[in-house]
C-alpha cells in the first residue's frame, strides 16, 4: 500500500531550522512493528502517526528505536499537517494519546500553534555524579521528572559549552537529560540529550518544556515565558504555566510531502 508522509520543521519559521518530524495520517493503525520500522527508515528524531476517531485523533510517536510517551515537536508537526493538508479548520484540535492522555492544539490567525500538555511531576534530587561526569560540569541544581533529569546551570554560556560524553549518557536509566539556564535574550535556554532513545541531541524538545516551564515560572515569577533551545538548528518557543497544564507555542514549516510503500 501507499502512504502519504510529510516532513515538518517544528518550532521555527525558517526551513532547515527547528526540529524535523515525519507525520503519517493513517486510515487505521498499522502494526506497531511496521510503524517502528518506518520510523527507523525515516531516521528522524520522531515519526508521528495519527488516526481519526469520532471528534479527535489518536496519536502515537516513535523514535528510530522506541515508541515514546510524549513528543511535543511531532505533535505540533501533526497539527500543522492536519491544518494545512487535511482541511481541518476548527480552532482547537484534540488528540488522545494512549500514553499521555488528552492533548489539545489551538491555531491562531498568525499560524501560531499552541499545545496544551500536562505538566511534568518534577522533584529535586541530589546531584547525580554520573550525569555531571557525562556532561563535564557540575550543575547548581538537579531535578527528576517522570522520564528525564533536569540540570540547572548558572549561565547560557555554560549550556552552550557543554560537550557530552554520549557513551556515559547512554548508560543512564532515564529517557534523557535536560540542561538549562537563564537566557541572555529570552527567559531561559536549554539543550536536551537522549542517546538512550537514539537521539544524541534533540534539536527542539516540546515535551522537555513541560519540565522546564514550572521551574522557570516559579523562579522568575512569570506565567508566560520565552524560551530557546540551543541546538545547532535552534528553536523558539513560548511557554505558559497553568499549574497542572503547560501551554507550549511555536510555528512550523513544511519541508517534504511524499509517498512511501508499505
Amino acid at each position: 500500500m501507499k502512504q502519504k508522509i510529510y516532513q515538518i520543521d517544528a518550532f521555527t519559521e525558517k526551513l532547515f531550522g527547528g526540529n524535523p518530524a515525519a507525520v503519517c495520517i493513517l486510515e487505521k493503525w498499522l502494526e506497531t512493528e511496521v510503524m517502528q520500522k518506518i520510523a527507523a527508515e525515516n531516521n528522524l528524531a520522531e515519526t508521528a502517526y495519527a488516526v481519526k476517531k469520532d471528534d479527535h485523533y489518536e496519536l502515537r510517536w516513535f523514535t528510530p528505536e522506541i515508541e515514546v510517551d510524549l513528543c511535543g515537536h511531532a505533535t505540533l508537526a501533526t497539527a500543522f499537517t492536519l491544518y494545512n493538508y487535511y482541511g481541518y479548520n476548527e480552532n482547537t484540535l484534540r488528540f488522545i494519546s494512549p500514553r499521555s492522555g488528552e492533548l489539545l492544539v489551538q491555531k491562531s490567525e498568525s499560524g501560531l500553534l499552541t499545545m496544551d500538555f500536562p505538566t511534568d511531576d518534577v522533584m529535586p534530587v541530589s546531584e547525580q555524579i554520573n550525569i555531571s561526569k557525562a556532561l563535564g560540569k557540575q550543575p547548581l541544581e538537579t531535578f527528576k521528572g517522570k522520564t528525564d533529569y533536569m540540570l540547572i546551570y548558572e549561565s547560557q554560556a555554560d549550556i552552550e559549552a557543554i560537550t557530552p560524553n554520549f557513551h556515559l549518557l547512554n548508560e543512564l536509566d532515564c529517557r534523557g537529560v535536560i540542561v538549562s539556564a537563564k537566557g541572555n535574550e529570552v527567559d531561559f535556554v536549554s539543550r536536551f540529550f537522549a542517546p538512550q532513545c537514539g537521539i544524541p541531541e534533540d534539536p527542539v524538545t516540546g515535551s522537555a518544556h513541560t519540565t522546564l516551564t514550572p521551574y522557570w515560572s516559579e523562579k522568575m515569577n512569570k506565567k508566560v515565558l520565552t524560551a530557546k533551545q540551543l541546538s545547532e538548528r535552534g528553536g523558539d518557543l513560548q511557554c505558559e504555566y497553568h499549574g497542572d497544564r503547560v501551554k507550549i507555542s511555536g510555528k512550523g514549516v513544511c519541508y517534504l510531502v511524499g509517498e512511501i510503500e508499505i
